[in-house]
């Protein structure tokens, strides 16, 4: 299984962006893909799931401001990320896990969101 993730970048405080990520190779239906974060010098969070039946989970710290959607027929996770905040600055990853597949979490590279005061 691989990730690519996309998107990422620059932007304003209280500003919107959108990561994205495709997972391709040995794909099953029934998968979670999610994203973690990372910001420097902490350890690595998770930030929201999306499983194939469209249950979503979010961590509380985006809670109301981050919102995850899939494309099954594209094998893609998408994260939208309004009223972003600076404490929001982090290397964000996107995975793919299945339970058919022992639960073993495949990593995307990590797409980097600076967001600034």
């Amino acid at each position: 299984v691989q990730l690519q993730a996309s998107g990422g970048g620059l932007v304003q405080a209280g500003g919107s962006m959108r990561l994205s990520c495709a997972a391709s190779g040995s794909i099953l239906r029934a998968n979670t893909m999610g994203w973690y974060r990372q910001a420097p010098g902490k350890q690595r969070d998770m930030v929201s799931y999306i499983t194939d039946a469209g249950f979503t989970h979010y961590a509380d710290f985006v809670k109301g401001r981050f919102a995850i959607s899939r494309d099954n027929a594209q094998n893609t996770v998408h994260l939208q990320m309004n009223s972003l905040k600076p404490d929001d600055t982090a290397i964000y990853y996107c995975y793919y896990n299945s339970p058919l597949q022992g639960l073993e979490k495949y990593w995307g590279q990590g797409t980097l969101v600076t967001v600034s005061s």
